[in-house]
């Protein structure tokens, strides 16, 4: 579940293409393609693809890759081609709900349908972002709908506020219920898992500070790309005439086969049979070796050179219909191994639970004995009936705590279940990923205080934080609301931490204050994972914006936004009186090198620190406290592979943002401008129609350069283009003092005039022809 390696939140480039090993990555995409294809997807899961041109009204190649070009670089073409054709349903939107239906709002499906049968309360404020003390006594799914619909024009947003009958679910290929009894989860899923094509059940809960997810995606589901990582490839150093032939690499990089891999040879001298694209399969693997299940004593004798490439194989999945799996669960996923018995525990906890709100009608109340008791004879009583996985010991002090918490919904539980169940739906929609199988269970009871909390200190106060006091008590959440917290960056994680905090009123009373600070201002592109902008918040800086969305979501919050880069240039702003106020400060950075400094700071000034960061699929977090754990610093990651685009488009200060930057200036000049130009000239009146239908600030960008380009850049001689690139370097180095010391040295302005200068010219020709 979690990553060893820490991950950065670096941005791809806008192409989704990283320049290293490029010849050998082009080979490795060309077997993808072969080894995952559409066709092959098609004969499992949801049958054939949903034509795209009906499910969307678009070309089926038309994905807007100035919004979603992150998604693509992960997910690949044909994989959001499918989540783009995809209808799924949300049951039941407290603040679980919420969050996963804004992760498939921001991830583009075709459709979602959101089904809640309650009234908003005052302790859905705590978790679900999307309402407001007016909601109280609203329908929860018609209170979200247009909050929802803000984040993404192209998704068609629909409610249902009645009871659901099972044949409704017919009408998508994904449903998700995350407050529904076990009864009527076992019914809906029966018939989810027996539909033609198998309709993919997720049932996901919170209480408290327990959560589960149980997923069952129908009786035989193929899985296309089990990780979603390029296939591992190998330069070739020397192959045996034996029989396993040992196949020997370059030692440059260590090799990723794994004994049972499948692998097909190219452009192998001498032994020229291994040419003939036949997967073959590896055996006894090592890090720079492997032999092949294969006699090659009759081959021709190895010359040199070929490259030996993965072959990524599909696997079959089996799931079982629920009221199979709660009898016999199999094995949990596990994300903790110092709790590798705690899983058995909570899959009776939650079973327990769903016994005693059928029982008695209600949850069980925060800090009663009473009712933990009973929920606890409850698990005792299904343990005894159990067979295949009986317990032979039942924590009741865990049982306590879980009864006691388990009405209240909490934002940060919501928050991390809201990424793994979005996850899964595009998972089951898509083919792609390894799911869920079946169960996974976590807890937090480790965020507890230690010692034992007093019942009249759980009671609610009538107040939006009531889940929360529930759960921690109104001592703690007052600590929360006059704590002074420093948020440095506010792109994807920024945005989440801001939401989390401002729900959890974090900064929210008078004596309280949190400050974030981003030198970055909004693109098009943020606007699929930072959920806090919208289009026409582009060019406009991120801090401001996200903390004014943030003040929305709870008007106390205390927030103050500053657009200065935390670095030593601006210690006269951060000064110590600033770093000395603070009670924590929290990472939402895209680079070590920042990440190395705000971990000094906080070394110095003796402040913890939350360290987090994601990398397409994968992410991790480090709480960092004094005098207890290791500091970031202490121990070093592998160099950055690539530069965070926000970090190149605005303070570039190696050699490598500077040559990502021109390369993509370049692009732009060279590619996209003129393809722009093109378009507009072949059909005007249909592409300004376009741009007005846009509406957005990137849409009157792309206008500005067409109208440039026809008019006042337009080179027509070999003298009009260099005079060009010379006026353009004049702006460039305009720019302050910061950004040109970094960009400038004689060899980045050489390059830089070179490019424009062959832009203007292949610009010219272009439009010419």
């Amino acid at each position: 579940m979690l990553t060893g390696k820490r991950a950065c939140e670096a941005d791809v480039e806008e192409d989704g293409v990283v320049i290293e090993e490029a010849s050998k990555k082009a080979r490795a995409e060309e077997y993808v393609i072969s080894s995952t294809s559409g066709a092959l997807a098609e004969g499992y899961n949801h049958g054939p693809l949903m034509d795209y041109e009906v499910a969307n009204g678009k070309n089926s190649m038309e994905i807007d890759e100035d919004l979603h070009s992150r998604q693509l670089a992960v997910y690949g073409r044909e994989t959001m081609r499918r989540l783009f054709a995809s209808s799924v349903l949300v049951s039941g939107l407290q603040g679980l709900g919420a969050e996963i239906a804004k992760n498939l709002v921001l991830a583009g499906v075709k459709s979602i349908t959101l089904h809640d049968e309650g009234k908003v309360e005052l302790w859905d404020l705590s978790s679900n972002f999307y309402l407001s003390e007016d909601d109280v006594g609203k329908n929860r799914a018609m209170a979200c709908v247009q909050k929802l619909q803000e984040l993404n024009n192209t998704v068609i947003i629909s409610t249902i506020t009645v009871a659901l009958s099972k044949e409704q679910l017919s009408d998508f290929q994904a449903v998700v219920f995350t407050d529904i009894s076990l009864e009527k989860a076992i019914e809906f899923d029966d018939y989810c898992h027996n539909h033609q094509p198998p309709i993919a059940f997720i049932k996901s809960e919170i209480r408290g500070l327990f959560g589960s997810v149980f997923c069952d995606f129908g009786p035989m589901f193929t899985v296309v790309d089990v990780n979603g990582e390029e296939p591992h490839t190998g330069i070739i150093a020397s192959i045996s005439n034996d029989c396993p032939a040992l196949v020997s690499c370059v030692d440059d990089e260590r090799l990723e086969f794994q004994d049972g891999d499948l692998v097909i040879f190219s452009e192998v001298q001498g032994m020229i049979e291994l040419n003939d694209g036949k997967p073959r399969k590896v055996v006894n693997a090592r890090p720079y070796s492997f032999a092949l299940e294969e006699d090659t004593t009759g081959f021709g004798t190895y010359n040199r050179g070929g490259i030996v490439t993965q072959v990524k194989q599909p696997k079959v999945l089996q799931f079982k219909p629920l009221r199979d799996a709660l009898r016999d669960p199999g094995d949990f996923l596990l994300s903790d191994f110092s709790k590798i018995d705690r899983s058995p525990l909570l899959h009776l906890a939650f079973e327990a639970l769903d016994a005693f709100r059928h029982e008695f009608g209600h949850f069980p109340a925060p800090g009663s004995e009473e009712d933990a008791q009973k929920l606890t004879n409850f698990a005792v009583s299904i343990n005894e009936r159990k067979s295949n996985c009986k317990l032979e010991e039942i924590d009741r002090k865990l049982l306590y705590h879980f009864a006691s918490g388990s009405r209240a919904v909490l934002n940060p539980m919501a928050a991390m279940f809201g990424g793994i169940v979005g996850q899964e739906v595009m998972k089951a929609c898509s083919g792609k990923f390894h799911p869920l199988f079946q169960f996974f269970y976590f807890d937090s009871v480790e965020s507890l205080l230690p010692e034992p909390l007093d019942p009249n200190d759980l009671k609610p106060l009538n107040s939006r934080y009531d889940a929360q006091i529930s759960v921690f008590g109104a001592k703690l959440q007052k600590k929360l609301e006059e704590a002074n917290a420093f948020i440095i960056g506010s792109g994807a994680l920024g945005c989440e931490f801001l939401k989390n905090l401002a729900l959890m009123g974090v900064s929210c009373s008078p004596k309280g204050k949190l400050t974030i600070t981003d030198d970055d201002v909004i693109e098009k592109s943020n606007l699929s994972r930072q959920f806090l902008f919208r289009d026409w918040n582009i060019g406009q800086a991120k801090s401001t914006v996200a903390a004014a969305a943030a003040t929305a979501i709870n008007p106390s919050f205390h927030i103050e936004a500053l657009q200065n880069r935390a670095s030593p240039e601006t210690e006269n702003v951060f000064d110590d009186t600033f770093w000395g106020s603070l009670d924590v400060v929290i990472n939402a950075l895209d680079n070590v090198t920042a990440r190395m400094y705000i971990d000094g700071r906080c070394l110095y000034f003796q402040k913890p620190l939350l360290e987090s960061g994601t990398l397409g699929t994968k992410c991790n977090t480090q709480m960092v406290v004094p005098h207890l754990t290791e500091n970031y610093g202490a121990s070093r990651d592998p160099p950055e592979k690539q530069a965070p685009m926000c970090t190149v488009h605005s303070f570039p200060h190696n050699i490598d943002h500077c040559l990502t930057w021109a390369r993509s200036e370049f692009e732009g000049i060279l590619d996209k401008t003129p393809n722009e130009v093109n378009k507009f000239l072949a059909n005007p009146s249909e592409y300004l129609a376009a741009m007005k239908a846009a509406g957005d600030a990137q849409a009157r960008d792309l206008l500005e350069r067409v109208v440039d380009c026809l008019d006042t850049d337009r080179c027509d001689t070999f003298q009009e283009c260099v005079t060009w690139a010379r006026l353009r370097y004049n702006f460039l180095i305009s720019f302050p003092s910061t950004w040109q010391h970094a960009m400038f040295s004689n060899k980045t302005i050489l390059m830089i005039m070179l490019l424009k200068a062959l832009g203007s010219i292949f610009q010219h020709f272009e439009l010419e022809n």
